[in-house]
């Protein structure tokens, strides 16, 4: 994986985990379905809203 495509996972991971915490909606994710950051915005949303951060 390139040094890029991994930070811009990263941005999307941390993105989600923002989102989760400010308890968005998951629709908010701005990422198109098949585009691996949606994979990872998700997947910080849902550590975010499972650990119970405000």
């Amino acid at each position: 994986m390139a040094v890029g495509r991994r930070g811009s996972l990263v941005r999307a991971l941390l993105a989600g985990i923002e989102a989760g915490r400010s308890a968005a909606p998951v629709t908010s994710c701005p990422y198109p379905r098949g585009n691996l950051c949606r994979s990872a915005w998700v997947r910080g949303y849902a550590m975010a809203r499972s650990t119970g951060q405000p």
